[in-house]
């Protein structure tokens, strides 16, 4: 069973299911509130797990009740959180995740205490039982750090930047990791701003699949057609179907094909990853 180490944010997750995105100085309609742990790490996190694979967490939460409580979330589904550090007097990072009806997300946040973590904060040993280190959005030095260890220990690695990679200086820690994890808009940014060649790219096309660009060849995903509910975690989703499956020694289009069938999955359900599990996968794919 591969054993995966994912690096990044830990937060408290406050999901607003509306009726419509207002207009600035308008109002929307509530129409159903929920609030769990969340974070792209811990998502990937758990969405692995729920594929079959064992998973650690890197992150750091403030000593607060939403710290406690999604801690204990993830080890009751399974995550080893022992790498997990608790900021004495800190805030646990909050998110609040608008969505609209078709699915489309808007997301506030406050950071807290969620790069309150440093590479030194990983044990070694943690890195030595590992097969694959995954990141996500972070402090530029820590993932650039994290990464070296990584291949020092023989790990693969990958990096999913997110949001803020037009904003942070990740030049350094993408020339370090073997897969690069982006999505259209992020890929708009980063295909001119970074030098690439050296690094697998998983490009998320959102309802129009996925691909990969690999070394100069190019295999490409569909994605499958479905009416979105929540688009909320979809993105992790596929990065852990992704995962799961390479780890597991899949080629490329077996890989594309389960990670968009776990992004697809979790979309068309409220909340992040709650809807995913190997039997879905299957069952999803016809098998």
């Amino acid at each position: 069973m591969p054993r995966i180490v994912c690096a990044g944010h830990l937060n408290w997750d406050v999901l607003f299911r509306v009726d419509a995105l207002p207009q600035p100085d308008g109002e929307a309609t509530v129409r159903d509130r929920t609030a769990s742990g969340g974070g792209s790490a811990s998502n990937v996190a758990c969405g692995l797990v729920d594929l079959g694979a064992e998973a650690s967490l890197l992150g750091s939460v403030g000593d607060d009740d939403h710290g406690r409580t999604a801690r204990e979330q993830l080890r009751s589904n399974g995550v080893d959180c022992d790498s997990v550090v608790t900021v004495p007097d800190g805030e646990t990072a909050t998110k609040y995740i608008v969505v609209e009806p078709s699915g489309e997300v808007m997301v506030l946040g406050c950071a807290g205490a969620n790069e309150a973590f440093d590479a030194d904060d990983l044990p070694d040993a943690e890195l030595e039982r590992a097969d694959h280190l995954h990141l996500t959005s972070q402090r530029p030095e820590t993932a650039t750090e994290l990464a070296r260890r990584a291949h020092d220990a023989g790990l693969t690695v990958s990096f999913d930047p997110g949001r803020r990679i037009g904003e942070r200086a990740y030049s350094t820690a993408i020339s370090t990791v073997d897969y690069l994890f982006l999505n259209d808009r992020e890929a708009a940014l980063a295909l001119d701003a970074f030098e690439l060649a050296e690094q697998t790219l998983v490009l998320k096309h959102g309802p129009d699949g996925a691909e990969v660009r690999d070394d100069g060849d190019r295999i490409a995903h569909p994605g499958y057609p479905i009416d979105a509910v929540d688009t909320t975690g979809a993105g992790d989703a596929f990065a852990a179907g992704f995962i799961a499956e390479r780890t597991a020694g899949a080629d490329f289009e077996r890989a594309l094909a389960v990670a968009n069938a776990c992004g697809a999955i979790v979309s068309r359900s409220p909340g992040s990853l709650g809807t995913l599990s190997r039997d879905a996968v299957r069952s999803f794919l016809g098998e």
